[in-house]
């Protein structure tokens, strides 16, 4: 069975075109909606993928309708293979994994985006081991200065408690606890 997907992002778009050529590929059901293609969480989207029957094809008129990026794409394509269905473009021939050679193509596109993917944690590990050596911290900033702190072990050895040196330093008790042993292990 050959089921539709059609996708505008606006409202103020039209489903037309793409709802007629859906028919004339010879598509039984289309689900249709209106909402941007980045959005992971499209209601009809989903509800397609739950209503399909092992040996289905999911039809679009372009990758562009069903995927914004191309990890999505090959996200929805792995849901759609775990599930015995095949996908089907319109506009580009060569993405049709009912075909031995569609299968090919998307495979290739997956290694590649796997190959990126990988490009991507090399180079921001890096990138953060350099920061790391150039005293780059990462995280929140502190609450306490360093000399909120002194302040903070001159009033406790001075007899205040640390929940009132704590609220005098306009922080929670436990934040001038934890800064105190971090200073104390420096």
């Amino acid at each position: 069975m050959l089921i539709g997907y059609a996708r505008v992002s606006t409202d103020d778009q039209d489903l037309r075109l793409q709802r007629a050529a859906l028919k004339q590929a010879g598509c039984t059901r289309t689900f249709e909606e209106r909402i941007s293609g980045t959005k992971r969480d499209r209601s009809e989207l989903s509800k397609m993928i739950e209503q399909l029957r092992h040996n289905d094809t999911v039809v679009v008129t372009r990758l562009d309708r069903l995927a914004r990026s191309t990890r999505d794409l090959l996200d929805i394509a792995e849901k759609l293979k775990t599930a015995g269905v095949g996908l089907r473009s319109l506009a580009e021939p060569w993405a049709d994994t009912t075909s031995p050679a569609g299968r090919m193509v998307l495979t290739v596109f997956a290694g590649i985006a796997e190959f990126e993917r990988d490009l991507i944690h090399q180079r921001t590990s890096s990138g953060r081991i350099a920061a790391k050596e150039r005293g780059v911290r990462f995280g929140r900033p502190p609450k306490l200065s360093s000399e909120q702190i002194k302040l903070g072990e001159r009033l406790i050895s001075e007899g205040t408690s640390v929940r009132e040196a704590a609220r005098l330093l306009k922080c929670h008790h436990a934040t001038l606890y934890r800064a105190l042993t971090a200073a104390a292990l420096n």
